[in-house]
C-alpha cells in the first residue's frame, strides 16, 4: 500500500484528513507545540481503514499530523507531560470564526480534545513508513447500548 501525503486547505480538505486519522493512537509526549513557527505536530499511529476494508489487513501506520497558522492550543481534561495511556483519536473537526480563522478540534475518547485556534487551514498529514500488523481492528460498538 502506498504512503499517504495529504494537505488541507479548507473545511472539506480536513475532513478527509479526519477519516484516514479516525482511531489512531496518540501518546501526549509526541505532540508539540511551537508559538514562534505558529506550528502544532503530533506523530500517531494510524489505523489503515483502507486496508482492513479492501484486502481484510489489519495494519498501523506511524504519521506526522501538522498544523500551520495555530495561534493558541488549549487542552480538554489533557495536561502537559502528565503520564498517561495513549488517546485515541476519534474525529478532527473545524468550527469558523471570522473568516478564515477558526478552531480545529482533535476530539479523543474519553472526552478529551485539543482546540487549536488558527488564522485559517493549513494541515498536512504524511506517513512516515510501512505498515506493522495491528493486533485488532477498533471498535465502535464498545460501552454502546
Amino acid at each position: 500500500m502506498p504512503l499517504i501525503k495529504l494537505i488541507a486547505l479548507d473545511e472539506e480538505d480536513l475532513q478527509v484528513i479526519s477519516a484516514q486519522m479516525q482511531d489512531a493512537i496518540l501518546r501526549p509526549e509526541d505532540m508539540t507545540y511551537d508559538a514562534d513557527s505558529q506550528r502544532f505536530v503530533a506523530l500517531m499511529n494510524r489505523f489503515d481503514w483502507s486496508q482492513a476494508l479492501q484486502h481484510g489487513e489489519k495494519q498501523r501506520r506511524r504519521c506526522a499530523l501538522r498544523f500551520d497558522r495555530v495561534q493558541r492550543v488549549r487542552l480538554k481534561k489533557l495536561r502537559p507531560h502528565e503520564k498517561r495511556p495513549p488517546l485515541e483519536l476519534l474525529a478532527i473537526r473545524f468550527e469558523a470564526g471570522e473568516a478564515p480563522a477558526g478552531h480545529i478540534e482533535l476530539i479523543f475518547a474519553g472526552d478529551c480534545a485539543i482546540r487549536l485556534d488558527v488564522e485559517y487551514i493549513e494541515a498536512e498529514l504524511k506517513d512516515m513508513g510501512p505498515g506493522w500488523k495491528a493486533r485488532s481492528i477498533p471498535d465502535h460498538d464498545e460501552g454502546q447500548e
